[in-house]
């Protein structure tokens, strides 16, 4: 969803499929590793209790490893390690939210994991397939994502629930473009050197992450607490 990059430009079929086996790789293993964070979290009353009440801490701690892989994002395996406990974090910070969720409306992570790698089927299948550039959609987008932060910013304060429905739909909306957009990038814009997987696949993996807890949200009623 926007990570930055830099290093030497896919200019060959065999690089650029290189770049997608690798992209795709890390993500798929990320989102198992996110698994294994949130059953370790929930395994773990101590840890569940202290990520509930300081989730600022849990955050910061999730975002160093994430921070740190940026800045070693072509040296392997330092970049794979910390990308992975970047997720495997991500997994423990989001595990509350997830397990009220459940709580509320039993089966409500397996259908909103359904949507969502449903979601990512079509997506990532329309960005591949179409002959449409989509270039703006990143800067449309983007200002789109920073509207939803100020307004969820807004929202934690007034609790509002029909805003949160409006505001889980709007995000759905927002990663599912923000996704789109990251596909092409990789598939088609050459912005991307075959060595450039780690940003690449942070980018696919923040969509997907916030579509399917936005849509937890939205099956949910918009309810966050």
């Amino acid at each position: 969803m926007g990570v930055s990059y830099t290093g030497t430009l896919v200019r060959t079929g065999a690089e650029r499929a290189t770049l997608v086996r690798r992209t795709y790789g890390l993500v798929f293993i990320s989102v198992i590793v996110t698994a294994f964070g949130v059953a370790f979290c929930l395994s773990q009353p101590a840890v569940f209790g202290a990520v509930a009440q300081h989730p600022f801490i849990t955050m910061l701690a999730m975002f160093a490893p994430l921070w740190m892989a940026m800045r070693m994002r072509n040296q392997f395996p330092q970049n794979i390690a910390l990308t992975l406990a970047f997720t495997f974090v991500e997994g423990v910070f989001i595990a509350p939210f997830l397990a009220l969720a459940e709580s509320r409306t039993p089966g409500i992570i397996g259908q909103a994991g359904i949507l969502t790698l449903t979601s990512f089927g079509v997506l990532s299948l329309y960005a591949a397939v179409s002959k449409r550039d989509f270039s703006a959609w990143g800067s449309f987008f983007i200002v789109g994502l920073w509207v939803l932060i100020a307004t969820s910013l807004l929202n934690f304060f007034f609790q509002s629930a029909i805003a949160s429905v409006w505001i889980a739909g709007a995000t759905v909306l927002v990663f599912s473009g923000l996704l789109v957009f990251d596909t092409w990038r990789i598939l088609r814009s050459g912005q991307y050197g075959p060595d450039d997987y780690v940003p690449a696949a942070v980018n696919i993996y923040l969509d997907l992450l916030n579509m399917f807890l936005a849509i937890v949200s939205l099956l949910g009623g918009g309810r966050r607490r």
